[in-house]
């Protein structure tokens, strides 16, 4: 049956009117646009026990605490305001007037466009309720970058996903795929991203963060999800500003490991190239949802998410930082990385990728516009892309850049990018390395 999507005051209106809902609005930094919505809808009082905003540092601090990272559009940021304020409710409430209600504590940390149009909008929002009265807390936050050219708008877009989030937490709990699906009601396309999200609490048993954040990349809200090696849902720009970042790629529907040697001799090759410090390091293995990589394959026409989650899960346990995304061509995957603002970058892959990239007989019209838009996107910040050789079934050969067949009209481009070391074989790999393709 197709879900009924209210409009954002008619949300506000149906919560304000549950005489179980009652809570606390703590808002940072694009002004008091969620509250607004659930004063302007009416009957506020049966819902709001207290809004607030502390835009002065000073005042936030002595409410939240210092944060030492001098950053407080943050995670950590949230998570305090919610822990703070969710207590106070606990703490000054009390008697036969609350006994039936479940409380929340919704917050948000925000930063909108700024006069110049120079800063990066984004955000945190969350909140932390109860699904029961008396029951243990349950926690849902993610974060946001708004993406429309208007403070003004990006406030709007603030205060419809607020109500959004608190109408989910409340009536879509128990279904996630539902909860996520409803955070974009009633937002224009290409509004905002959501690029993590996480959930936790006794409502949420059952639930794996690492499929919910793949979810968002289903439902077009992000183009990727990065993970630390416990599985835990992780901001890109927060583990990978100015960081040497080598990455493997691999689809989630190969039966074998990712080819770890082959990984760590191009992370030697990547290190000594680009003169890279251990610390400043990090190892990425990439697992691709669309189970295609350039290579001519067919898409397949649906994909079994959770196999996805259980790819993803499987390499975290490996030790190293996860990212699943939809990035079919590796252009699209170095201007994502160009975001989070690394210091360089080195992409290990099959040389068989490349092969169909530089065969003008694998696209249509205007192949010159398309191979140059690739290699501007590609390897115009610093990336370096590591190749590791295929063996070759029906010719019985070793397939590597110095004999990797290449169309006469993508030869020049192509050799200009192996000499100036932008493509580069990995080197000294041994007889059992070579996969067979």
């Amino acid at each position: 049956m197709e879900r009924e999507i209210l409009d954002t005051k008619r949300k506000a209106l149906k919560i304000n009117l549950n005489p179980k809902i009652y809570g606390t609005f703590a808002e940072i930094g694009a002004g008091q646009e969620v509250a607004r919505n659930f004063f302007t809808a009416g009957a506020a009082s049966g819902t709001v026990a207290k809004t607030m905003s502390a835009y002065d540092m000073t005042f936030s601090d002595a409410i939240y605490g210092v944060e030492e990272s001098g950053r407080y559009v943050s995670q950590s940021r949230l998570l305090k305001m919610l822990s703070h304020e969710f207590s106070l409710l606990n703490e000054r409430l009390h008697g036969e007037k609350y006994d039936d209600r479940t409380f929340f504590a919704f917050a948000d940390t925000v930063t909108t466009l700024n006069y110049n149009k120079s800063n990066d909008p984004h955000g945190w929002i969350g909140i932390r309720f109860q699904a029961e009265p008396g029951g243990e807390p349950n926690e849902i936050f993610f974060h946001v970058r708004l993406l429309d050219t208007d403070a003004a708008l990006q406030q709007n877009v603030l205060g419809i996903i607020g109500v959004n989030l608190v109408y989910a937490a409340f009536y879509y709990n128990q279904d996630p795929k539902t909860m996520i699906e409803s955070l974009a009601d009633n937002l224009t396309v290409g509004s905002v991203e959501i690029d993590l999200i996480s959930v936790n609490g006794p409502a949420f048993k059952n639930i794996n963060n690492i499929l919910l954040n793949l979810y968002l990349i289903v439902k077009d809200f992000s183009d990727a999800a990065i993970f630390d090696s416990l599985g835990k849902p992780c901001l890109p720009k927060d583990l990978l500003y100015k960081k040497d970042i080598m990455i493997l790629r691999t689809k989630y529907a190969q039966k074998s490991n990712p080819n770890f040697s082959m990984l760590n001799k191009a992370v030697d090759q990547f290190v000594h190239s680009e003169s890279v410090s251990k610390e400043n390091l990090s190892v990425l293995i990439e697992v691709l949802m669309s189970n295609v990589l350039s290579s001519g394959e067919e898409e397949p026409e649906s994909f079994d998410l959770e196999a996805v989650a259980k790819r993803a899960e499987d390499m975290c346990k490996t030790g190293n930082l996860v990212m699943v995304s939809n990035f079919t061509r590796h252009n699209k995957l170095a201007k994502y990385l160009d975001r989070c603002k690394p210091k360089s970058v080195g992409i290990s892959t099959n040389i068989n990728n490349l092969k169909f990239v530089f065969n003008s007989n694998n696209f249509g019209e205007n192949y010159s516009s398309q191979l140059l838009s690739y290699v501007s996107d590609m390897f115009s910040k610093n990336v370096r892309l590591f190749a590791y050789p295929f063996l070759d079934k029906k010719t019985n050969t070793v397939i590597t850049s110095a004999n990797m067949p290449v169309t006469p009209d993508a030869k020049p481009l192509f050799d200009f990018l192996i000499l100036n070391g932008y493509i580069a074989d990995i080197r000294d790999y041994s007889e059992g390395d070579v996969k067979t393709v």
